[in-house]
């Protein structure tokens, strides 16, 4: 059986499988909660730009500074940049390439303006359309510049600004103390719109690190239990099957016994053909409670004992799930075969119950032979350990067992849903 293989994948799988997320946890534009971010920010930029978009756009309108067809140019330009960066917004495709051709234009008509607008008699207080746009040229580097970036573009865009606003006036007295508000305006809110986008980005790449750690850790678990539970099938299968039915020819000397050791061998090369694939282990939809028993009493049969088990349970027994019955009933086998390997299965009977007002479930192996002591047991001994206690406990059931010198009792135990 592939033991390294098919653990790994079965729990990579069930591991996934707990969060809404690609196999590539680092796919788009980071992970799952660093693409909402991306998006919420997008959003936040559009609601943002289309205001002072809106303000620059009225204040162009009837903007007297520069000439008409330099006028037409600039705001063709820029506002129809602008408008395609807000659909980039909207649509969340293509931002990077729209922002970067934005603030190109700004930049240039920044660079072009105080050459256009030479010889202009505008007041102080007067700033021209441009400055409405340069808190949305430096807050659209947040989406295709890196942090270090962000923070140069954040000071630069705004001092480009005063330089070709103080060099229109001549860089006369005047403008130096309004121009030096502006510029120092735009600076803070740019960088409060970075240091935004930081915070965030931060924030939801730790969660994402968080998120992929507690995958990791969660398909490292499940990968070991997934192994030993492995592990606990093959060293039962062995024991169970292959090491029975080797015995059993070994000793056989009677034609009863000999027909038993068949059996055996047969049954052994169906599981060893089925391992692989688990088919021994069948589905996991629930059963009634007493399909379980049938089973059992058709496979006493099959190893020589006509057993009739009984039954103490009512119509309202809890269904078992497809796994843990199957487990109980292997176990149960194995206890009946130890019965008769060990003890001539003398007295040897088996009760199905299920105990008064509860969803608790027993199934019962009992003999009258001369007992046991389990404490010692050889630890290599897979009988008890493996095919009986360690199967059921694999799927969430108890076994008890009591053996002295009246009897043995192996006692399997699952306890159902509460209702």
């Amino acid at each position: 059986m592939s033991a390294d293989t098919h653990p790994r994948e079965r729990a990579l799988a069930a591991a996934w499988a707990q969060i809404p997320l690609a196999h590539d946890p680092t796919a788009g534009l980071g992970s799952f909660t660093r693409r909402r971010i991306e998006r919420m920010i997008s959003i936040v930029l559009a609601v943002g730009s289309l205001a002072l978009g809106a303000q620059a756009f009225v204040a162009a309108l009837g903007s007297v500074q520069e000439p008409e067809p330099w006028h037409v140019a600039f705001m063709v330009a820029n506002f129809g940049s602008l408008a395609a960066l807000l659909v980039t917004y909207v649509v969340g495709r293509s931002i990077a390439p729209a922002a970067i051709t934005f603030c190109a234009v700004f930049v240039a008509t920044l660079v072009a303006w105080p050459f256009v607008v030479a010889g202009q008699d505008i007041p102080p207080s007067d700033p021209p359309w441009t400055w409405f746009l340069v808190s949305v040229v430096t807050a659209s580097s947040i989406m295709f510049l890196p942090l270090v970036w962000q923070m140069a573009w954040t000071i630069f865009v705004p001092a480009l600004f005063g330089i070709t606003r103080l060099a229109q006036a001549g860089f006369a007295v005047d403008f130096w103390w309004p121009t030096l508000l502006d510029v120092s305006f735009a600076v803070i809110l740019g960088g409060v719109f970075v240091t935004l986008g930081w915070m965030f980005r931060s924030i939801a790449d730790n969660v994402d690190e968080s998120r992929r750690n507690a995958v990791e850790t969660y398909t490292a678990a499940a990968v070991t239990e997934a192994a030993e539970s492995e592990r606990i099938a093959v060293a039962a299968l062995m024991h169970d099957s292959v090491l029975a039915a080797l015995i059993a020819s070994e000793r056989a000397q009677t034609p009863r016994e000999q027909g038993l050791a068949v059996a055996m061998a047969q049954e052994a090369l169906t599981r060893l053909a089925n391992a692989e694939t688990d088919a021994g282990l069948g589905s996991d939809s629930p059963r009634p409670f007493g399909t379980l028993v049938e089973e059992v009493e058709s496979g006493a049969r099959g190893l020589g004992v006509d057993l009739v088990v009984e039954r103490a349970y009512g119509h309202d027994a809890p269904e078992i799930p497809g796994r843990v019955g199957n487990a109980m009933i292997l176990a149960a086998m194995q206890a009946i075969a130890n019965s008769i390997e060990h003890a001539g299965g003398i007295g040897l009977t088996v009760c199905a119950r299920q105990e008064p007002d509860t969803q608790r479930l027993h199934l019962e192996v009992q003999d009258l032979g001369d007992g046991f002591d389990l404490d010692t047991v050889p630890d290599d001994r897979l009988g008890i350990r493996g095919s009986i206690i360690a199967r059921v406990a694999a799927v969430g059931g108890t076994v008890h067992i009591t053996s002295d010198s009246s009897g043995t009792l192996v006692r399997l135990t699952w306890q159902g849903a509460r209702a």
